[in-house]
């Protein structure tokens, strides 16, 4: 899995007839969760997740590793790991999509909608995200928030856990890009 990712990122940053000053990378891109239950608030982050775009296209690449993400208590990132996401099986989510209408030369801000595939735990499923595009003297940066289904993705809550881990989970993403450079 880690070797087709990474043959599709070498990919994705070849592909092209266009000189590498039409991508963009994010090295550190930022990725939390947050789930709610009467029981308990369960939050994550992850600040180890890769995204690329293709401004000539519109394209959008991101790529986190499961296990890159920080709990307050270690025992909910084990649990994470081993028992949910199984990141020993499933290391990596990713998501591979366009911006619709992205205009890269826009300067200010945009609100665009990222529609592609997001794979997790072994699942893909399309995905329409709204996400704010900002494009400034400090380069571009993406962001955005969604919500998903824990059932979508085929992660098993044991019954006696189930209270404690909301059904949706909330997501928020934010990305910095600056110039690829080969």
């Amino acid at each position: 899995m880690v070797r087709i990712l990474a043959v599709f990122l070498i990919a994705f940053l070849s592909i092209s007839d266009a000189d590498s000053n039409e991508k963009v990378i994010a090295r550190q891109g930022k990725v939390s969760f947050f789930s709610h239950t009467s029981v308990e608030d369960i939050k994550a982050e992850n600040n180890q997740v890769l995204s690329v775009i293709d401004l000539s296209k519109g394209e959008i690449a991101v790529s986190m590793l499961m296990n890159a993400f920080i709990f307050e208590k270690a025992l909910m990132r084990e649990h994470f790991n081993e028992s949910y996401i199984e990141s020993d099986i499933y290391p990596k989510a990713v998501f591979e999509g366009v911006l619709v209408d992205f205009d890269p030369a826009a300067q200010g801000e945009q609100t665009r909608m990222a529609k592609g595939l997001f794979t997790m735990h072994g699942v893909s499923k399309q995905l329409e995200i709204k996400v704010k595009i900002t494009n400034d003297s400090n380069g571009y940066v993406v962001s955005g928030n969604f919500e998903t289904l824990v059932k979508d993705y085929d992660i098993n809550i044991p019954p006696l856990l189930a209270g404690n881990i909301a059904k949706s989970i909330s997501i928020d993403f934010r990305f910095e890009y600056e110039p690829y450079e080969d």
